[in-house]
């Protein structure tokens, strides 16, 4: 019998989240798409990374509230924390979601620095 487990987030924008696993090196597959559990069980979600050999694969999909949780059989799921993972995704999420935010809103990314504790530090300037 397999083991899904469903973690809430607060990621509503799609391509957001596509470019935050991006970022972390995963490849992001798109579409009706079906992930497989321990026992066969499976779980339908939009998009899926692979998280390598013989390892079980990470999902997504979009919840009736239109937040995104992740979905994976984590006892499959082989040199991932769920914790860290998390963590990292929230991160890059938040960061692309600024950066396109601001981007409409006319800002040019000047620097970006990102400090030993993972700190992001970006100056921007606002162009006519």
């Amino acid at each position: 019998m397999s083991h899904f487990t469903r973690l809430r987030t607060q990621m509503v924008e799609k391509q957001a989240l596509k470019e935050a696993l991006e970022d972390l090196g995963y490849s992001v597959e798109e579409g009706d798409l079906r992930l497989w559990g321990f026992g066969a069980g499976q779980a339908k979600v939009e998009m899926k990374i692979s998280t390598g050999f013989l390892s079980a694969a990470i999902g997504f999909r979009r919840t009736r509230s239109g937040t995104y949780e992740v979905v994976a059989d984590w006892w499959g799921v082989r040199g991932i924390r769920r914790k860290t993972f998390l963590e990292q995704l929230t991160q890059r999420y938040a960061y692309r979601v600024a950066r396109a935010k601001l981007a409409e809103q006319g800002f040019e990314l000047v620097s970006e620095q990102t400090e030993q504790d993972g700190r992001i530090h970006l100056v921007l300037r606002r162009t006519a």
